[in-house]
């Protein structure tokens, strides 16, 4: 089997997330991508999430979409920061004999050495870098083939979705359209938990 992971805050789920999602599905012939929320991210404020069930309802709602997308909280159950070197770790246990890919986003390519335990992550599973920016495809098989030495990476390309979950909060608290931006389930859920409401 061939089994993606893909970590992030998700507050909330956005379009963005879900197309990424599937063309890493398609792109990457996965059989299987769990899309795992972050308890307490080493790169974020935990004072802006709401609270860990309605992040991990949100993004069970939006991953109706495909049977091939999965939720795992197993970062939410962890009394640790979310390193991702841990939930690698995790899925390796659970899929000793699967080939492994972790999903991450091109900016993130260009400091992964800063990240903990970088050398493990890569030693493994394979790297897959998602591009969302137009002729950046050059700068980022230079810095994969740096890294390299390490283990394998992938660069895959998706279509540009221009949202991000923060100006998705700030809409929200500003009484501003934002429903254009995520799953209707979702929607339907911040609206019910008034969620991000100042």
């Amino acid at each position: 089997m061939r089994i993606g992971i893909y970590g992030g805050s998700f507050n909330p789920v956005h379009n963005g997330h879900i197309h990424l999602a599937l063309t890493a599905v398609s792109e990457l012939e996965l059989d299987r991508l769990y899309l795992v929320p972050s308890k307490i991210s080493p790169h974020r404020s935990s004072a802006e999430y709401v609270p860990e069930e309605d992040r991990l309802e949100m993004l069970r709602r939006a991953c109706r979409v495909s049977d091939r997308l999965e939720v795992c909280d197993y970062e939410l159950r962890s009394d640790r920061v979310s390193y991702t070197i841990f939930t690698v770790e995790e899925f390796r246990r659970r899929f000793p004999d699967d080939e492994l890919f972790l999903l991450v986003g091109s900016d993130m390519l260009m400091i992964f050495e800063t990240w903990n335990r970088f050398a493990d992550i890569l030693r493994e599973c394979t790297l897959a870098v998602v591009s969302r920016c137009e002729g950046d495809i050059p700068e980022l098989e230079r810095k994969a083939e740096e890294l390299r030495r390490y283990g394998n990476i992938v660069i895959c390309r998706a279509e540009a979705v221009e949202v991000s979950s923060t100006d998705i909060r700030k809409k929200i608290a500003k009484n501003q359209k934002y429903s254009c931006y995520l799953d209707k389930n979702v929607v339907q859920y911040i609206r019910l938990k008034k969620l991000y409401k100042q």
